[in-house]
């Protein structure tokens, strides 16, 4: 089949655009869209990556105060000791509480289901603690700060829970063998002694750099021993520990204590930190998960790992070319030659050698068929073939991962039922005919044109920011050719508001054609028409900055593959699982073995692998949105607001579904679940029937 080759136009006048600056948080429900810059026709000019991270408010002092409340030997219940639900308890002062954020971050990640309490205002009861069966309603017992204070209107403070609730707090840890974590901690003995004393304590806002100790490389296993944990926009009470108390160091800082774990008086266990967190910071990302398995002995409902995926869009394409001079270049524009090809492939095979957590890395490749050649053969040799990216292209199928991107990357938001099915039945043929493997059920729309953002005006500029106009506003004849044509997964983008689920790795059913998941990407700002530093200098800081916007100075090259790595790397340490988007002029070999991806990809890659020693997973794409369709089922079934109770003392979980799905579980294994072994611990996905009881096997941690 005979296609022409297509080639992708944008006007000049896009140099023009300032974008504004808004940073897209890491969560799927929080935060401000990312402003798009605009699209016409076949353009394709990704809307605006993250920035960095969300500057956090300033962190709030403790108030020290002495005095430890003598715990009770009474049980809050007799019964029922041994049974949990696998559901954490967060106790904060109210709403408006620094760590509550915090916490909530930590637990949607994972997707666990929690609960909160208000400690100013309701109030702590046996019965809160403890379901009428004897059943312990937490596993586990998160606090915001060790003492809930807050102002008494006197000038003084009162903490949100009086002696009598701390005591039952107690006793059903106690009682019920659950674990307590205070994420932020002062020294003083009230409510009672964490066996912290007094050093220097203070606001840290250059930032400083946390070292493991052996306790605590083994507390954070997915740490390396060698990690340091960077600390920043923080109060820290840089402590010490009271000697001969029950209580070992988990991280320090020079000589002080910023992390402990140890035993009350009464044989509790409890890990505090000393310094301020915010979900927004790279101290949460690398310590809140540790956390949050220790204080629930690695049972846990949900689960938490790292992925790295990439798609490079646009292969076998010819897009605009962005000098560094600034000229827009779009005929002839740039397009892949074969020995960039053969370089990429060079590249993905170094990266996988010489970063093992990264072993088994492939980049996705989103093509376009319309510019492959159909009679150039399967070559990897710079003889004449016709045309030397199909020739190689053929050559390294097996390489890359391919995926429907159409024929010719049309707009596909008014495009009818035959337009769109020839644009993505044929793409399918072309490739398959040149002995390409690509997935039927995933397609990439030009773009992301079809699902609902578009400019009103088909008159406007082609510079004028689309609008959202959410997903019961896209193309449903795209969606009906899609889906009879065997589409079941589209990808989104996080920058836009209706594109972005409403839980963390999560996918949105389709309105308009249920059948179909929205798996949203993150963009990224390395400009889709540049191909060298100097290219992508002239493009970060003369059209993203300016006018109180990123970056407000000029950066260097190295400088913005730092910046832009970081905002990589903070996606990936939160444990999102979707892919980052880049485009094919991105892969050009600017010189031997060098191009803007492989840059900014190694970056990101380093520095994971300088703190973890988990592995990165890159699933192909279908796999990657089976597992979010998982996800999303897996939020779904806790919706209903069932329990899973763990008996400790047959070591089973047990959990009657409200509906058919998924489930995901960490430290419990199950008949026919699919486990994968991350790290030290066992992460397994279960099918769920409605109403048919699941019965699992726990395999607590020490």
């Amino acid at each position: 089949m005979a296609v022409s080759r297509a080639r992708t136009k944008l006007l000049t006048a896009f140099l023009a655009l300032l974008v504004t600056v808004i940073a897209t948080p890491p969560t799927a429900s929080a935060g401000d869209a990312v402003r798009a810059e605009g699209r016409k026709s076949a353009e394709d000019v990704s809307p605006r990556g993250d920035v960095g991270r969300r500057e956090p408010p300033t962190p709030p002092e403790l108030t020290v105060v002495g005095g430890a409340i003598p715990p009770v030997a009474q049980p809050v219940s007799a019964s029922g000791s041994d049974e949990v639900v696998l559901r954490p308890l967060v106790i904060a002062v109210d709403s408006a509480d620094f760590g509550l954020p915090t916490w909530k971050a930590v637990l949607d990640r994972v997707g666990t289901p929690y609960d909160v309490l208000s400690a100013e205002t309701e109030q702590l009861t046996a019965d809160r603690l403890v379901r009428p069966d004897g059943v312990g309603r937490y596993n586990a017992i998160l606090l915001t700060d060790n003492a809930l204070l807050h102002p008494d209107g006197s000038g003084g403070h009162v903490s949100g829970l009086d002696d009598a609730e701390w005591r039952a707090l107690w006793a059903y840890e106690r009682t019920h063998g659950v674990r307590q974590v205070s994420l932020y901690t002062s020294w003083g003995t009230f409510p009672e002694d964490y066996c912290l004393r007094p050093g220097t304590e203070g606001g840290i806002t250059s930032p400083v750099r946390l070292s493991l100790t052996a306790a605590g490389a083994e507390f954070f296993d997915r740490l390396k021993p060698t990690a340091h944990i960077p600390v920043a926009h923080s109060y820290a009470y840089r402590s010490t520990l009271a000697p001969g108390c029950a209580a070992q160091p988990l991280l320090t800082l020079d000589d002080h204590v910023m992390g402990v774990v140890g035993t009350s008086a009464d044989g509790r266990e409890r890990a505090a930190l000393t310094f301020s967190s915010n979900e927004h910071l790279a101290q949460t990302d690398l310590l809140g998960y540790g956390l949050l398995r220790w204080a629930t002995r690695g049972v846990l409902a949900g689960e938490s790992r790292h992925w790295i995926n990439v798609d490079v869009d646009d292969w076998f394409n010819t897009g605009d070319h962005l000098h560094e001079d600034g000229r827009l270049d779009t005929d002839p524009g740039f397009r892949l030659s074969g020995t960039d090809a053969a370089g990429v492939a060079q590249q993905q095979r170094d990266l996988r050698t010489d970063h093992p957590l990264a072993g088994d890395f492939a980049l996705n490749l989103p093509y376009n068929g319309g510019g492959l050649d159909p009679d150039a053969p399967a070559r990897c040799a710079p003889a004449p073939t016709g045309d030397a990216l199909t020739s190689y292209s053929r050559c390294l199928a097996g390489e890359f991962r391919w995926l429907n991107h159409t024929v010719h990357h049309p707009a596909l938001d008014f495009t009818t039922y035959a337009e769109n099915e020839a644009e993505i039945g044929d793409n399918l043929a072309i490739a398959r005919q040149a002995g390409l493997t690509v997935p039927t059920e995933v397609l990439k729309t030009p773009a992301y044109s079809g699902l609902g953002v578009y400019h009103p005006d088909p008159d406007a500029a082609p510079t004028a920011p689309p609008t959202d106009f959410g997903l019961t506003s896209s193309n449903k004849a795209l969606l009906d050719a899609a889906h009879d044509l065997g589409v079941r997964y589209l990808h989104g983008n996080m920058s836009f508001a209706g594109h972005r689920p409403g839980c963390f790795n999560c996918g949105t059913r389709h309105p308009l054609q249920p059948d179909v998941l929205v798996v949203p990407d993150w963009p990224t700002n390395i400009g889709y028409h540049v191909t060298a530093p100097a290219e992508q200098t002239y493009f970060y800081n003369n059209l993203l900055g300016g006018s109180g916007g990123f970056p407000s100075s000029d950066l260097t090259y190295e400088e913005i593959v730092d910046h832009e790595s970081d905002v990589a790397l903070r996606h990936v340490m939160t444990g999102s699982a979707y892919a980052h988007t880049l485009h094919q002029g991105n892969l050009r070999q600017y010189s031997q073995l060098r191009s803007l991806a492989f840059d900014w990809l190694r970056a990101v890659v380093e520095k994971y692998s300088a703190a973890y020693r988990v592995p990165l997973r890159n699933p192909d794409w279908p796999a990657l949105a089976r597992y979010v369709d998982a996800r999303t089922a897996h939020f779904t079934e806790w919706g209903a607001g069932r329990d899973a109770v763990w008996d400790k003392r047959t070591n089973t979980v047990s959990y009657t579904p409200a509906g058919a799905g998924w489930l995901f579980f960490t430290g419990v294994t199950a008949q026919g679940g699919v486990v994968d072994v991350y790290g030290t611990d066992a992460v397994t996905l279960v099918r769920t029937t409605a109403e048919v009881a699941l019965v699992a096997t726990a395999t607590p941690r020490a």
